[in-house]
């Protein structure tokens, strides 16, 4: 809200595209689209169409203009055969898809996002998900900035993540280097062919921690853990290559961002 000029900052300064959003406010909203989660400002007795033109006019659109772009918004937010129905009577993943038009109209350099898929079916967020990848990386690439509280999808979409925790920004970095930085541990499983089980876990016992396995008829597999960038991994390999095993296929547990939110959380609560 303080991006799109809404709300004024208590302290500090925010500028988008060097426009200050205090002493050039008029400057930043001509800048910023907005998507709200909880979308109030649409007329209710007005159809999909109707609200879309009186917003586009609002932005300065003339008639022509605003006809165009609302064709290619509503054919982006899959809402065309939508088009003549009231406002009031779309299911609250439409209201939210039509937030997102409207946040278009004026084809912003900049747009802000507030959990852009919440209420949509899980197809209707894929595609909703496309939109907003299209966007970021199209010929006139857009800035997204979006909340969400979907880590899969966070991870998906975003080149930088900012976790805020207890209304703190901890970290800003992206989703790669947030979790390879946050992980001191990761289980690690082998499939090995050539070598039973029970021999694999003599050969790695007392050298690994934590090591799980299983047998079938014509493979092994077993997991261990290891701390990240250790040679543990390497040396467990070879121990098990040298005494004939062939490894088929190796998988680290990959960390998540829930492990970087959840490390910052176990930060803030031991002081």
């Amino acid at each position: 809200k303080i991006i799109a000029t809404l709300v004024q900052p208590t302290e500090g300064a925010v500028t988008v595209r060097g426009f200050d959003s205090v002493r050039d406010d008029a400057r930043v909203r001509a800048q910023v689209g907005l998507a709200s989660a909880e979308e109030r400002s649409f007329y209710w007795r007005l159809n999909v169409e109707q609200n879309l033109v009186f917003f586009a006019r609002l932005y300065g659109l003339g008639a022509a203009s605003a006809r165009r772009r609302i064709e290619e918004l509503l054919e982006l937010v899959e809402l065309a055969d939508l088009r003549r129905r009231r406002f009031g009577e779309l299911s609250t993943g439409n209201k939210q898809r039509m937030a997102v038009a409207r946040s278009l109209l004026n084809s912003p350099p900049v747009l802000l996002l507030d959990e852009p898929t919440r209420s949509l079916d899980p197809l209707a967020a894929a595609r909703m998900r496309e939109i907003i990848g299209s966007l970021a990386r199209g010929p006139r690439p857009v800035t997204v900035l979006l909340t969400s509280h979907n880590l899969a999808e966070v991870e998906q979409l975003c080149e930088r993540v900012a976790v805020i925790s207890h209304g703190r920004i901890r970290a800003i970095d992206t989703p790669q280097h947030l979790r390879a930085t946050h992980r001191q541990h990761e289980r690690v499983r082998l499939t090995l062919r050539g070598l039973e089980a029970a021999r694999a876990a003599d050969i790695l016992r007392g050298t690994v921690s934590h090591l799980e396995t299983s047998g079938q008829p014509d493979e092994t597999t077993l997991s261990f853990e290891r701390e990240v960038g250790d040679d543990l991994l390497d040396r467990a390999v070879r121990a098990l290559q040298y005494n004939g095993a062939r490894v088929v296929e190796c998988e680290p547990e990959r960390g998540t961002l829930l492990d970087v939110l959840e490390t910052f959380e176990r930060e803030t609560e031991e002081g």
